[in-house]
């Protein structure tokens, strides 16, 4: 018996055999080529074969995983589009008389390299990408399936590490859980595990010798159990059938109230990124819309995307809850989210640089654009916005002046809106210092806890070097928390969480205990967080 730990990724309990999932490596030789012109055509036809192939995954993932875990698969669409990419391999096969499959691997090296080298981990999570696109084509090149076949019986993934790609395209009944040595906690698998409820771990130290070995995958206590001895598979095999009458009996909580033994009642509500992450908010009984990301409409676009274009998602949105609260966040570019038509530059620190709302207050036509469309949407049902980044009472009020401006356009065209809120986030140790203040300017606030602890514990997120520093449940954490809910009701407004620490279920007592009004989860965090929440004195 053999028990290796890592970094929990997802929980659940997986039981069955370990397929060793290695990437095929393609061998690539250079070669001399006499007619250049012909290389590059099979390099051409190479790459749009790649492309229909990523188009493809694209909508693959688009039912299985939705929209924004989609999204990695046009930007690798879009990577293989590049112009200085694609000029770097036809220079190669013609300035150098070589094969397509080398002057794609050699320009994969490059790219990758150059990614790699940079500060800014965004772009150093780029070289991956590279890397996959690359490889791609080249086994096109090769004649080769680039499909990841993991056979006919249900089994536990063991990798390296694992492209987005690849994670898609294996039939996911017969994906128990894996386990790869690299990769991180934000990373694009790591994501599509958590989407797709699969157990999973990062950070094992992983042995091709496990291929076809029994092991226990516990995505609760963080470890693989490789070829476990008789009694510790029986002990398993009990945890595992009370983990399913665990997730059977969320199910029963559907339509059930969100509130504790004493009668206390919270709000509960659904983190989205897209259109089509509706059906899983209604499937796991949402009370609301906590947080529409509203930035996926911009990732997705060659453009700024038209009012028009915005208009008709919101409205959509607004539609389809049928009256519940649909909370939509503003533009929330920069930092780990990068869209090239912004041109927003490069940043030594992106993370405390030129986004959200300091690019809206900056741009204000592309800003005024998304909120005539946002109050036309709350014609057709109940919207609020929330604006994110901010951190002082001056940044409000600016707010107010163009919301103000677009009130008095949409009333000249006799256009019709509804009655918005409008919040903000507190996202920064300043707008939780400065709540009071911004209690008096504002409906609601919204904590966005994932940046508040980046920035309160002088931490970047996105550094998977930092994860054994990061502490979400730090105690200056929790205490800026209380001090926004206790400012908030203060100035009679209410205050809720929007961050992944209001899914943390070892937190719900405290935080019904600071009083907060709402707690917004991804949709699959609804359930367990309700039984926290009814459990509770």
């Amino acid at each position: 018996m053999e028990i290796r730990e890592g970094k929990k990724v997802f929980h659940g309990i997986a039981i069955g055999k370990v397929r060793v999932f290695a990437k095929t490596e393609n061998q690539v030789s250079r070669r001399k080529i006499e007619d250049t012109q012909v290389e590059v055509a099979r390099f051409e036809d190479a790459k749009q074969k790649a492309i229909d192939q990523l188009h493809a995954l694209y909508e693959k993932a688009l039912k299985e995983v939705g929209e924004v875990n989609a999204q990695i698969f046009d930007v690798h669409a879009m990577m293989l589009d590049d112009g200085d990419y694609i000029d770097s391999i036809h220079n190669l096969i013609e300035g150098q008389n070589v094969n397509a499959e080398y002057a794609v691997a050699q320009t994969g090296d490059n790219f990758a390299k150059m990614f790699a080298d940079m500060d800014d981990e965004y772009f150093k999570a780029r070289s991956v990408d590279v890397k996959d696109i690359s490889e791609r084509v080249i086994t096109i090149l090769n004649g080769n399936d680039t499909a990841s076949d993991i056979g006919e019986d249900p089994v536990i993934i063991v990798a390296e590490d694992l492209a987005p790609s690849e994670t898609v395209q294996m039939d996911k009944s017969k994906l128990l859980g894996f386990v790869t040595h690299l990769g991180s906690a934000n990373s694009h698998t790591a994501i599509l595990a958590r989407t797709m409820g699969i157990p999973a771990l990062i950070s094992v130290d992983i042995e091709t010798s496990w291929n076809g070995k029994m092991a226990i995958l516990d995505g609760y206590a963080g470890k693989i159990i490789v070829d476990p001895d008789a009694a510790t598979l029986a002990e398993y095999e009990e945890k595992k059938k009370k983990d399913e009458e665990q997730k059977e009996l969320l199910l029963t909580l559907k339509g059930k109230e969100n509130v504790t033994k004493s009668g206390q009642k919270i709000n509960l509500y659904a983190n989205i990124g897209n259109v089509s992450d509706l059906a899983s908010v209604l499937e796991n009984d949402a009370g609301g819309i906590g947080l529409f990301r509203s930035e996926f409409l911009y990732l997705e676009k060659d453009d700024f995307p038209t009012e028009e274009e915005q208009f008709a998602v919101y409205r959509k949105v607004a539609e389809t809850m049928a009256g519940k609260k649909v909370i939509i966040r503003t533009l929330d570019i920069g930092a780990d989210k990068q869209v090239d038509y912004f041109n927003l530059g490069k940043e030594d620190n992106p993370a405390l640089g030129y986004r959200a709302i300091r690019i809206c207050l900056t741009q204000p036509e592309i800003f005024k654009t998304q909120l005539r469309a946002l109050f036309r949407a709350s014609n057709y049902g109940n919207i609020a916005i929330m604006y994110p980044m901010i951190i002082s009472v001056d940044e409000v009020r600016q707010i107010k002046e163009i919301v103000a401006e677009v009130k008095v356009e949409l009333t000249a065209e006799n256009i019709p809106f509804g009655e918005v809120e409008q919040g903000i986030m507190i996202e920064t140790p300043a707008a939780a210092v400065m709540s009071d203040e911004l209690a008096k300017e504002v409906d609601f606030f919204s904590i966005g806890t994932n940046d508040l602890t980046q920035y309160t514990l002088a931490i970047d997120r996105q550094n998977s070097k930092l994860d054994r520093f990061y502490n979400p449940h730090h105690e200056a954490v929790l205490r800026l928390i209380e001090r926004v809910v206790k400012n908030a009701h203060a100035a009679g407004i209410w205050a809720g969480i929007c961050g992944e620490l209001g899914a943390d279920t070892e937190l719900t007592e405290r935080f019904l205990q600071m009083g907060l009004d709402e707690l917004s989860v991804s949709p699959g965090c609804i359930l367990p967080v309700r039984k926290a929440i009814r459990e509770a004195e």
